[in-house]
């Protein structure tokens, strides 16, 4: 049965590892990938990656992807958006904190962060504007 848009928007907006899509050129399958993100129910959903990285280069090519969610306990349920990309900005250590915070247990979050800025590169947000939902709750496994 498909959720109703208050369902799936309150579902989307749990802290969920999301499984992120976005086309990845012509003979090739869609590039899928683990990925947080972040989610208000009524806004845009907004991914963080590195500036340069593979993912980051498709998105700009694409203009557009796909997140997915779901749980298989106490009930098979899923949510997929995908949408347009309405803006890139550079990340800010705000919002990586904000991304950390929503994932990791609070004593986590610093020893995070200090690897992130020591090992990564600097990050980029995405922002997607929910267009097209699939969903469904199929029960009690």
């Amino acid at each position: 049965m498909a959720l109703s848009k208050a369902e799936r928007e309150e579902f989307l907006a749990e802290s969920r590892i999301a499984a992120l899509s976005v086309a990845a050129g012509p003979d090739r399958g869609p590039l899928t990938v683990p990925i947080w993100y972040d989610y208000t129910p009524r806004g845009d959903a907004w991914v963080l990656t590195g500036r340069t990285s593979k993912k980051a280069r498709l998105i700009r090519d694409a203009g557009r992807f796909t997140l997915m969610v779901e749980q298989s306990n106490p009930t098979i349920k899923y949510v997929s958006v995908d949408g347009p990309v309405v803006r890139e900005e550079p990340s800010t250590p705000e919002l990586l904190r904000a991304m950390a915070a929503r994932y990791l247990p609070p004593e986590k979050v610093d020893g995070y962060l200090e690897m992130a800025h020591s090992e990564h590169e600097e990050n980029v947000v995405f922002y997607l504007q929910p267009e097209h939902w699939l969903s469904a709750d199929l029960g009690a496994i």
